[in-house]
């Protein structure tokens, strides 16, 4: 897979309806992955939300939503991060290093849960970045 860099946008709860009208929108392929899926309990309260979804359009568009976790804060104006995604390790990790030098990191560049290295990050110009380098195979 190519490297890729699309908008990642958080929700308040409502990321399926958004995502499903933006399926209508442009068309597509839409996968949706709930928190329940990855193992949040079903009484959670939130195991129904969504922890990943990615829209991929014939056209080329790709557009990726979640809900906020429990414990996250949603702000709206500022609920939009830059993906970059792919399995160019090489590449991707040296924009890792750069966009994370003299910004903040979220979460450390390392080996997720669901196999890949995953990371987030606020630059110094205060934009809010997710490198996700996923494991060819």
């Amino acid at each position: 897979m190519a490297s890729k860099l699309n908008p990642y946008i958080s929700f308040a709860g409502n990321a399926r309806e958004a995502m499903e009208y933006y399926h209508d929108l442009f068309g597509g392929d839409l996968a949706l992955n709930t928190f329940g899926e990855s193992g949040a309990p079903a009484d959670s309260g939130y195991a129904n939300n969504i922890m990943h979804a990615m829209l991929e359009g014939e056209n080329g568009f790709t557009l990726m939503a979640s809900d906020v976790p429990p414990g996250m804060e949603h702000n709206p104006g500022t609920n939009i991060s830059i993906s970059l995604s792919g399995d160019d390790g090489d590449l991707l990790r040296r924009c890792w290093e750069k966009l994370s030098d003299g910004g903040t990191v979220a979460v450390p560049l390392e080996k997720q849960m669901w196999g890949d290295e995953f990371g987030s990050c606020t630059d110094r110009f205060g934009i809010s970045w997710m490198v996700n380098i996923g494991q060819a195979g």
